[in-house]
């Protein structure tokens, strides 16, 4: 009987054969692109065709680093891959690994034999690099006079800052003239004293920008005593200008962009600039106005007319605690003389006498105080209350002969 197989299991065989085929393992087809489409998750999926065949082919977007130009309906190119079946839908295609224009190898090789030699010869290296201007008055431009490329460049400049001044050159950017017109372009602006060229062009093949790889022209532009900013092609073109350049912009819009500053931006900044300016000044107005203020204050303190406003207050003061030290002391003085009248008092003789008794004295003002001293005829003066008594002595008896009370002597 017959063996019977599923469509799946003759798929898998086929491919298993494609997979055993050295051949097909890593090979190079040349073609025209056609029916090609850029899927959003990043793979490239077209079709080559030649007048006999066409073949469907796949570049996923893990080997797109490698694309250095995007492909259009049309173009010829040598595509580098594996081919395979797909057994799901039992078709067999081509799975890209490179893709290079064709007729682009020889180009390719003297575009990496060039970029070595320069490398060398120490045209790429840094310490070479101009600085770009922050703020610029006049830009050089060498590109085409007419194109996207130069359009961009004076929409976005003007743009950004209306006052900067744009001097072309209308290079020759294409074909077998198009170097010596670009480095007289850049000699001419360099004469001009620009304050920073943008040299490039719009997009297109290896041999379109073929131009911008010749050696003299890197020459030029490694020798320009201007900034120069290289914006040759889309974002995926490179060329030998862009590492010799001072600066590499992806395309001539961001070249411009690079080139000019913003001017809303800059008046931003200095609006902000002025708020923080006046804060400042402000704040040192007013820590100047107290420290004027502390100065006056120590001015007037040390003045003359200070001197004698404090002496004189010094002066009041002491005027005042003398005289109230001076009315404490009579207080005190005035309280010691009541106590020494009230002590008096007790001592004083004419108290004795308005309490009954009274007072002898002899002619010379002695007072009598012992009988010895008298004599008979002697004249005494005797003192009481309110007046003095004269009187004359008519006898003197001692204490121990005077007569008792009531014996008639």
């Amino acid at each position: 009987m017959q063996n019977i197989y599923t469509v799946g299991q003759i798929n898998s065989y086929i491919k298993n054969m494609f997979a055993q085929d050295f051949l097909l393992s890593e090979l190079s087809v040349k073609g025209e692109v056609s029916n090609c489409k850029y899927h959003s998750s990043g793979h490239i999926y077209f079709t080559l065709k030649d007048e006999k065949g066409t073949i469907s082919c796949v570049m996923f977007a893990g080997n797109r680093s490698g694309l250095a130009f995007r492909m259009s309906e049309g173009m010829q190119v040598v595509v580098k891959g594996t081919i395979d079946v797909y057994e799901r839908d039992g078709k067999y295609q081509m799975y890209a690994k490179t893709i290079r224009q064709d007729g682009a190898g020889e180009l390719f090789e003297r575009f990496e034999r060039l970029k070595q030699e320069l490398l060398e010869r120490g045209m790429f290296a840094p310490e070479y690099k101009k600085p770009i201007p922050r703020f610029v008055k006049t830009i050089g431009v060498v590109t085409a006079p007419t194109g996207a490329a130069v359009r961009d460049i004076i929409n976005i400049a003007s743009r950004r800052n209306p006052y900067v001044q744009i001097l072309l050159y209308p290079a020759t950017v294409q074909g077998d003239t198009a170097a010596d017109s670009i480095v007289r372009g850049i000699h001419m602006l360099e004469q001009k004293q620009v304050d920073v060229m943008i040299v490039g062009r719009g997009g297109g093949s290896i041999e379109d920008l073929w131009a911008f790889n010749e050696e003299k022209v890197a020459q030029a532009v490694f020798d320009c005593n201007v900034p120069i900013i290289s914006a040759v092609g889309h974002e995926t073109d490179t060329t030998i200008i862009d590492y010799v350049a001072d600066l590499r912009a992806p395309t001539p819009s961001a070249a411009a962009e690079l080139a000019v500053y913003d001017v809303s931006l800059l008046l931003e900044q200095l609006g902000s600039i002025r708020i923080s300016l006046n804060r400042l000044i402000q704040n040192r107005i007013r820590l100047v106005h107290m420290r004027l203020q502390a100065l006056q204050a120590r001015l007037k303190a040390g003045s003359p007319m200070g001197k004698i406003r404090e002496n004189r207050t010094y002066v009041l003061n002491l005027e005042e605690r003398l005289c109230q030290s001076m009315k404490n002391r009579i207080v005190r003085d005035r309280h010691r003389l009541a106590l020494y009248i009230e002590k008096l008092k007790g001592l004083s003789p004419l108290d004795k006498l308005n309490q009954g008794y009274s007072y002898v004295s002899d002619e010379k003002g002695k007072t009598v105080t012992d009988v010895n001293g008298i004599h008979v005829g002697d004249r005494l003066h005797i003192y009481v209350k309110n007046g003095r008594i004269e009187t004359e002595t008519v006898g003197i008896y001692p204490a121990k002969s005077l007569p008792t009370e009531g014996s008639g002597r």
